[in-house]
């Protein structure tokens, strides 16, 4: 059973697709079947809507989500009334969704259903720590909607486990580099640097870091002002930590005012990061160092050769070159010989 036992290891994944109908629906059945029946007790949600039948865009019909007696469960109060299994409810959200409060009830008789949970990460966070003090979950496993990698930041779920395929991209070089583009960025070290925290770190603004682990803001609201930085104000940094979002035009002006000094560029984790492939190559090159508060755990890539438009690239050619380009265990799960 391909990387159950890793997941075992962690109280809470997120399950995220890089694009949509990349196989990401597959990959949580795959996991829900294979975890132990006995003895482990799993809940479930998702930071969008999934596990309807028909794709809304593409009108193709997509894989429902599965849960067998004994999972705990989360969705909003309109797809816990269509829900085709029996549950009790244990708890109902005070906040409320575009489609009703969310529902958080335990699977009586297994059945299908769609999941529509908490659309904000503090909304599961706190979720994934009721369910485990509350009710009891030994791990909380979160379906991470269309471009919401922010769920698989380590501050919301230990571990990650990355959906890629053909709907990505026809070329399957294209394929390979933007997966192996996204799994370098969740494999970016921890700094090394002591940070002198005192609480969680500052969600706003540009900040020194000091040689005794000192942090000292910088009058600059966030990266986006990042072009009026002056040398001086940087000069003798140990590292600049970016509360906000890296963008090109940040790593093209920290690549100017960094690499020559020797400062470290801290972010919080890999999901702060929105340079293109090229910038952020350039700044590697030049000498930068880029490094993060926490780091991220991938477990495993799932890999889907098939895309909606009907081609199929070969399957195990993919999943042997995404192995080469990112170094982890990558996972065509349609196919049956992992099944035993």
């Amino acid at each position: 059973m391909p990387f159950i036992q890793e997941i075992l290891g962690c109280k809470s994944i997120s399950v995220v697709g890089l694009e949509k109908n990349t196989g990401k629906t597959e990959c949580l059945n795959y996991i829900l079947r294979r975890l132990p029946s006995s003895g482990l007790t799993v809940a479930v949600s998702s930071a969008g809507t999934d596990g309807e039948r028909v794709d809304m865009v593409t009108g193709t019909s997509k894989p429902e989500i599965f849960l067998r007696e004994g999972i705990l469960f989360s969705t909003s109060e309109k797809y816990y009334r269509e829900r085709r299994l029996t549950s009790e409810i244990l708890s109902v959200s005070r906040k409320g969704t575009s489609t009703g409060r969310i529902v958080t009830a335990r699977v009586l008789t297994g059945g299908k259903i769609l999941l529509s949970g908490h659309p904000a990460t503090e909304d599961l966070k706190k979720w994934i720590e009721d369910v485990s003090v509350s009710h009891g979950a030994d791990l909380s496993i979160i379906d991470g909607a269309l471009s919401r990698l922010s769920i698989a930041s380590p501050a919301v779920t230990e571990g990650m486990v990355l959906a890629t395929g053909a709907a990505l991209s026809a070329s399957m070089d294209t394929l390979v580099r933007k997966t192996a583009y996204t799994a370098s960025l969740i494999a970016i070290p921890a700094t090394e640097i002591r940070i002198d925290k005192r609480g969680d770190m500052p969600s706003k603004g540009l900040w020194r870091v000091e040689n005794d682990g000192t942090m000292n803001a910088l009058e600059h609201e966030s990266s986006l002002t990042a072009g009026s930085i002056l040398p001086e104000e940087v000069k003798g940094a140990e590292a600049i930590y970016a509360s906000g979002a890296v963008t090109d035009r940040f790593l093209n002006q920290m690549q100017t005012l960094l690499v020559k000094e020797g400062i470290q560029l801290i972010v919080r984790d890999f999901t702060r990061i929105f340079a293109s492939q090229g910038h952020f190559n350039s700044f590697i090159r030049s000498g930068g160092v880029i490094k993060v508060v926490n780091r991220s755990k991938l477990i495993a890539i799932c890999a889907n050769p098939v895309s909606p438009e009907g081609f199929i690239l070969d399957s195990s050619k993919l999943c042997g070159l995404l192995g080469d380009a990112t170094g982890l265990p990558v996972y065509d799960i349609m196919k049956s010989d992992y099944e035993a």
